[in-house]
């Protein structure tokens, strides 16, 4: 037995699978403008400043320019600005890399942890807030199907 089809010739479970995915990018990109917009408000910042004091504070010895653009999944070029930006605020410190004197290793100063710090507790109160409307067992059971798509795509 087949899969049912629509009107427009489409079967019925890849229809519901496309909404199911344009409700995702819908509800991704609005929480993530709404989080964009109060960083840049409250702590005049930018989702990736913040990311990459984020990826920072899980490295507490640091890491080279190519080890956080690879954690961002970012050009080098990308992330040499934000890094530029984050010295000249006293944020981040860059310390030569012994024996490779190209290779810089980029890490918080205590300032850049105390801010970080501010801002990932406001972050996650702005999330909180976004998705009170997520209950534990719904969380739960979002958490379980996006884990399956995740497992499916190697991702």
């Amino acid at each position: 037995m087949s899969a049912p089809i629509q009107n427009d010739g489409q079967p019925a479970l890849e229809k519901q699978r496309l909404r199911v995915w344009l409700r995702l990018l819908k509800v991704s990109r609005t929480i993530e403008a709404e989080l964009r917009e109060r960083l840049r408000r409250e702590y005049s910042s930018t989702l990736p400043r913040f990311d990459v004091l984020s990826a920072l504070q899980r490295a507490p010895q640091g890491l080279k320019m190519s080890q956080l653009s690879s954690v961002l999944m970012v050009s080098n070029g990308n992330v040499t600005g934000i890094i530029d930006r984050h010295v000249k605020d006293s944020l981040v410190v860059r310390v030569p890399v012994g024996g490779d004197k190209r290779a810089m290793m980029v890490k918080l100063t205590e300032q850049g942890e105390r801010h970080f710090s501010e801002m990932a507790t406001s972050h996650s109160q702005w999330l909180n807030e976004l998705m009170q409307d997520v209950g534990a067992e719904d969380a739960a059971v979002l958490l379980q199907l996006l884990g399956n798509i995740d497992s499916q795509s190697g991702a």
